[in-house]
């Protein structure tokens, strides 16, 4: 699963910037899963690509289109998101013009659990309370495959083509896409920009 979410990543990414004039690749690895109520763990892998700031969408303030895919190295919650992004240039508060921020949000749709079993159900043999007990253990709960994305990062601009973000990225269903479970994913890592 993995290898084919990481392929079809690099290969949309790719083909969207070969027909593009400007825009930038993106690649970063994170801590999976570091929220207060942590229960999977490993490392993820992001690809992805962003365009330029598309002009005919300034009523959003000209965001950036972005579209990536995350794979996990211990567990198959893979996820891939389509958004926006803004960049936020922060020279007003006195920092360097290569800083920046940029906040995102998209929609996900993650290959994580979307309904665990209930350990409690009557009649369960007890090796199969002991499987469900490990899966709650072990296992997010999302509640839906699609989740909202909502991202921050802090960027700084190496070069006019290089950049390095410090990235946060969430999911979650927010209760409004599904109603009961929420477990959502914090991920915190960082990721190199390239810009063509």
């Amino acid at each position: 699963m993995i290898h084919r979410v990481l392929g079809l990543a690099l290969a949309s990414a790719l083909f969207v910037a070969t027909g593009a004039k400007a825009g930038e690749l993106t690649a970063g690895v994170y801590g999976h899963d570091l929220g207060p109520a942590s229960r999977e763990g490993g490392a993820d892998f992001l690809v992805g690509w962003r365009s330029a700031p598309v002009d005919s969408l300034s009523l959003i303030w000209t965001p950036q289109v972005h579209v990536v895919a995350v794979a996990n190295t211990a567990v198959p919650t893979d996820w891939v998101a389509v958004g926006f992004d803004w960049k936020i240039g922060l020279q007003k508060l006195g920092l360097s013009s290569n800083f920046y921020l940029r906040p995102g949000i998209g929609m996900a749709y993650t290959t994580g659990k979307a309904g665990l079993p209930p350990v409690n159900a009557p009649g369960l043999s007890p090796a199969e309370i002991s499987r469900r007990l490990h899966l709650y253990h072990t296992r997010k709960d999302f509640g839906s495959h699609w989740e909202f994305e909502p991202d921050l990062a802090l960027g700084y601009r190496v070069s006019p083509k290089l950049a390095a973000e410090l990235s946060y990225e969430h999911l979650s269903n927010g209760e409004i896409l599904h109603h009961g479970k929420n477990q959502g994913l914090d991920d915190l890592g960082a990721r190199l920009i390239y810009a063509f």
